[in-house]
Parts: C-alpha cells; sequence; structure tokens
C-alpha cells in the first residue's frame, strides 16, 4: 500500500489512495513539487495514529531543511575513514582551540526530572518491555530505537505508539500467554529518546524534495519527528520534557546539526527555545577528541554526555583495522573499562562535562542475571557492582543497566557516593589531562587472541543477527545482554584477525582455512528451532566479517536485504 501525504494541513486522509504530486509551475527549465513523504508500507492497527498527515508534513520539513547536510556530513564521515586508513590519527582540532580554552561558557544542564540520573535502564519500546522499564524504579528511562530495537517496520511505528500511549495514561499490554501487564509504578523514569544514528535510513518512508526525487528517509529524523511532533506538549505538561540521547556523532559539525534540527522543531510546535534537551554518547574515536566542541554547538540544548563504550571499542577496531598489529586488539572479554586507553577516554569525559555543567553518564556493563542460575547472578552481581564503585568514584552522576534486577545493585554504589545530593556535577575533576598519546595507546591493553576468542565471536555475532532479523534487537546470549553495539565488536574483531593473519595464543594463524574450522564448529553448536533465521543470519555474517570489503556497519546492509 502506498500513501501520499502532500500537504501540512489534516485536509488529506491517511488513508486515502496514492496521488502523485501536481506539479508547481515551471521554474527556469526545471519543474518543482511540494516536498512530502510517501509511505510504502502496509499500515497496520492504529499505525495511522502516528502517521497521520500532519506528523508526515512536519518529518517532509526537517527533510527539506536538514537531508542534504545529514548527506555532506556522511560524506565527511567517508573521507575521515579513508584519511584513517592512510596513517592520519584523530587529533584536538587546532582549529577550534578557542571554543576549549574560553572557560567562560556553560551548557544548559539538566531540564525538568533530569537533575537526578544515577540510575538509567536501557531498552526497546515495544509494549512488554516499556512496561518493566517503566516499573522498574529507575530514574531515567532510555527509550531506544537505536541498538536494542530491530528496525522492523512494526517496531519502529509501534515502538512510537507505546510511548504516545504511555503519556496519555493508555499503555498495556496482554501477552499471548494471557499475562496482563500495567504500569503500577506510582513514580516512573524520566524518558530519554534515543533515535537512529545519522547512517540510517528509514525505507519504508521516502521523501520527494522539490525536484521530484525520491529517496529513503532518514531514520533519524524519522524517529526524532515522530517522537517530537506527537509528545513534545504531553512530556511538558507532565513536569518534564522533550529529552534525547544522540547516538554514534563523529563530530561537533554532526551535532550542530541536531541543534539546528531542535531550534527549527521547538519554533515549529511553539514551544520556547531550550525547551529540548539532549544528551550525547561519546562512542566514537573521532567524537572523543571533540567532546568539548559537541557540548559547545548544543550548549543551548545539552544535558551532558555518555560513555558509549561497546561503540567506542567497535569504533577503534573499525578506524584502525587496517594499519597494522600495533592496532590489532585481543578477545573481547580482555578490552575492560580498566585499560589504560579506556580509563583515559572516561576520566577526559567526566572531567570534561563537569568544568562545563553537563552531567556524565557511565556506560552499561554487558553481565545480566539470571533467574534460573543463583551462581550466575552472584558472577553478575559481583561485576556491576564494581563497574558502578568505579564510575561512581571516578566521578560519573549516573550509570546504565539492562535489566531491572540489576537497579538496586548500581544504584547502592552510587548512593554511597552521592548521599542525598542529585549529581556530582560539582566535582570538576581538574586533575586530570589526558592527551592524544593516551587516548590511542591500543598497545597497553595487553592479552591475547585466543581459538576460543575467535569461537566467541563468531557464536555471539551469528546469534545476535539470527535474533535481530527476528525484530528482537537485544538478546541475552551466554548471560551477556547483547545488542547491535557488541555484535559489531565481535564481526569487526574477526575481520581484523583474519585481514592481519593475527597468531592465535595456541599457535594458529587466522586465516580462511582456520576461519571456516572454527567457524564450522560454532555453527554445529548453534541452537536451531522451527522458524529459526540462522541461515541468513549466517550470510550476513559471512559479508561483514569475512569478505575483503569491511561494511561500515552491519545493520545496514542486513536492514536493506532482510527487514
Amino acid at each position: 500500500m502506498t500513501i501520499t501525504i502532500e500537504r501540512t494541513d489534516a485536509a488529506a486522509s491517511a488513508r486515502t489512495e496514492p496521488t502523485t504530486p501536481e506539479p508547481k509551475p515551471a521554474t527556469g527549465s526545471f519543474q518543482t513539487v511540494q516536498p512530502h513523504l510517501e509511505v510504502t508500507a502496509p499500515l497496520g492497527e492504529r499505525y495511522d495514529e502516528i502517521l497521520t498527515p500532519e506528523a508526515l508534513a512536519f518529518l517532509a520539513k526537517l527533510h527539506e531543511r536538514f537531508a542534504h547536510t545529514r548527506h555532506e556530513l556522511l560524506a565527511v564521515r567517508l573521507q575521515t575513514r579513508v584519511d584513517a586508513a592512510n596513517g592520519r590519527d584523530p587529533k584536538f582540532l587546532p582549529e577550534t582551540e578557542w571554543i576549549r580554552n574560553d572557560r567562560t561558557w556553560r551548557v544548559a544542564g539538566a531540564g525538568p526530572g533530569l537533575e537526578d540520573r544515577r540510575v538509567e535502564i536501557t531498552g526497546p519500546t515495544d509494549r512488554k518491555m516499556a512496561i518493566n522499564a517503566l516499573n522498574s524504579g529507575a530514574k531515567v528511562w532510555l527509550a531506544d530505537h537505536e541498538d536494542a530495537t530491530s528496525p522492523t517496520w512494526a517496531n519502529v511505528v509501534e515502538g512510537q505508539l507505546s510511548l504516545f500511549d504511555f503519556l496519555r495514561g493508555e499503555l498495556e499490554y496482554t501477552s499471548p500467554e494471557g499475562k496482563e501487564y500495567r504500569v503500577t509504578a506510582t513514580e516512573t523514569p524520566t524518558i530519554v529518546f534515543r533515535p537512529r544514528g545519522w547512517h540510517l535510513v528509514e525505507k519504508h518512508l521516502k521523501f520527494h524534495d522539490r525536484a521530484g526525487r525520491a529517496m529513503h528517509a532518514s531514520g533519524s529524523l524519522v524517529d526524532f519527528g515522530l517522537y517530537f511532533f506527537h509528545n513534545a506538549k504531553a512530556l511538558i505538561e507532565g513536569g518534564r520534557g522533550p529529552y534525547f540521547y544522540l547516538p554514534k556523532l563523529e563530530s561537533h559539525r554532526e551535532a550542530k546539526l541536531w541543534n539546528d534540527i531542535f531550534t527549527f522543531a521547538e519554533q515549529e510546535v511553539g514551544i520556547p527555545h531550550g525547551t529540548i534537551r539532549a544528551t550525547v554518547l561519546i562512542e566514537t574515536i573521532q567524537a572523543a577528541f571533540q567532546m568539548e566542541e559537541i557540548l559547545y554547538e548544543l550548549r543551548d540544548h545539552c544535558a551532558g554526555l555518555n560513555a558509549g563504550r561497546w561503540d567506542y571499542i567497535f569504533s577503534i577496531v573499525k578506524t584502525f583495522r587496517s594499519r597494522g598489529r600495533r592496532w590489532v586488539m585481543p578477545d573481547r572479554k580482555s578490552i575492560t573499562m580498566t585499560v589504560p586507553f579506556m580509563r583515559a577516554y572516561t576520566e577526559l569525559l567526566v572531567s570534561t562535562c563537569h568544568q562545563r555543567g553537563a552531567h556524565a553518564i557511565g556506560g552499561m556493563s554487558a553481565f545480566i542475571p539470571n533467574r534460573r542460575d543463583p551462581e550466575v547472578t552472584e558472577r553478575a552481581l559481583a561485576a556491576v557492582s564494581a563497574d558502578k564503585r568505579r564510575e561512581a568514584g571516578d566521578g560519573f552522576d549516573g550509570t546504565w543497566v539492562a535489566h531491572p534486577d540489576l537497579i538496586p545493585t548500581a544504584r547502592a554504589e552510587f548512593d554511597a557516593v552521592l548521599g542525598d545530593r542529585p549529581n556530582q556535577v560539582d566535582r570538576l575533576r581538574e586533575d586530570v589531562q589526558v592527551t592524544a598519546a593516551q587516548l590511542l595507546d591500543i598497545p597497553s591493553v595487553g592479552g591475547e587472541v585466543t581459538e576460543a576468542g575467535v569461537y566467541d565471536n563468531i557464536s555471539i555475532c551469528i546469534r545476535y543477527i539470527e535474533s535481530w532479523l527476528r525484530g528482537t534487537g537485544a538478546a541475552a546470549i551466554e548471560n551477556l545482554m547483547e545488542d547491535a553495539a557488541t555484535a559489531e565488536i565481535s564481526r569487526s574483531q574477526v575481520w581484523q584477525w583474519l585481514h592481519d593473519n593475527t597468531v592465535t595464543a595456541e599457535g594458529t594463524r587466522i586465516d580462511q582455512t582456520s576461519i571456516v574450522r572454527i567457524m564450522a564448529a560454532a555453527v554445529a553448536d548453534l541452537p536451531r528451532f522451527e522458524g529459526d533465521r540462522f541461515d541468513d543470519a549466517i550470510s550476513v555474517f559471512r559479508s561483514v566479517a569475512l569478505e575483503p570489503e569491511f561494511p561500515t556497519f552491519l545493520t545496514v546492509g542486513a536492514y536493506a536485504r532482510f527487514l
């Protein structure tokens, strides 16, 4: 079914027959059409409550004004990757040194409901997971349309419906087994919504520009636009506000684009400038060198930065994957938050945030409890406790968890440091002095590559992709919470080890012969079941880990082929 929305008024129905935009009068040698969004996928139940003519008109305005800049910045990313492959390291930018040297500016800081962020729970926005998060007792819920969500058309639209219904007191869910879920908490977490990154598209929506060219819509603009358009005023009326996590940024110019979008959106719906608050995930090595500039560009709308550890590790592997053995990392489990280059990254983030009045939010430990296995749970709680103790002691103002059962453990560590204070932004960490060399000190990781590490990466990645293809973007695998970021580390390490001909601790050279053998063992051990997507997952894995070319993100091709 194809639906075309041409006008900003509500006269057209979201269920009308397909129409073709009437060309505007010729201007010079060109004819122009009214920019519009076209829906190219079937409408499920209540989808028309989200994909209203007014909402689609708002999305069309966002694309008309900002899609070109998005494309330009994605081209800059490509050139940056080429430069890195040719030996040019990231650096603190000399042209923006004046921003770093000016000690007078500050960011907007926390909006209503964001003053205390000591424990944030992350997760997708399907109705069951949304209700669990809202009842969890966390201070903040990261409502995730990015790494923890498989962007099926149903997940994209129905996730918006979950948020829409909650903000109107109508969110409920009954499972196929008949179990009922309701929001029962007297105080629910503040919602911070994470849209997809700039690199992702929404293929079920097409944007037609004034020249009549059709292109896939931006996943970022679709996710942000629908959530903001439908809910900004309801959030404000509820004493909070439209708050966002911004993923995968690689430069301060990308932050400026978001700031321009926020300013435009506020004007469009008639709310005061600066109402929106954004927390930026520092999860690329490029962004680590531009933290102050990112804060500066977003200063009217910025609440803080987050240490997105898993994507950060992936970014380093991806950026330096072809630079030789100095950049080869050991088994994934050996890359902990206490290795020197990760310590430099987190210390710099806390110091940068607090000196500019921003919150510093810690990352997510991958360990999760198992209610059926007390020993697994005990190990998970101990690991999470140590992780959160380190973050609180370093000056972070809050942290992430992926499971409700981890909230008391994380809260206890932050309570021990914060007490009754909502945060520790006043702890400036002026003792921190981090250099470019420290951020790039990859050899300090130490450790080794083992055959077990290769097997684990292959197995985990295939199992995660299989889950993602079935529409589940956050999957518990071997008592760890895996999402797109952790799967990216796994497949990028396999690619790097293979193309570097790394020798394992057992003396095995990683080449096509050994990879085929190890992969065959991993595939033989897969937990197959009727209706699984393992064959497709294996195909995706081969294309993103074993081919000469390295796709920048595993989800891009998989989305185009399968979702």
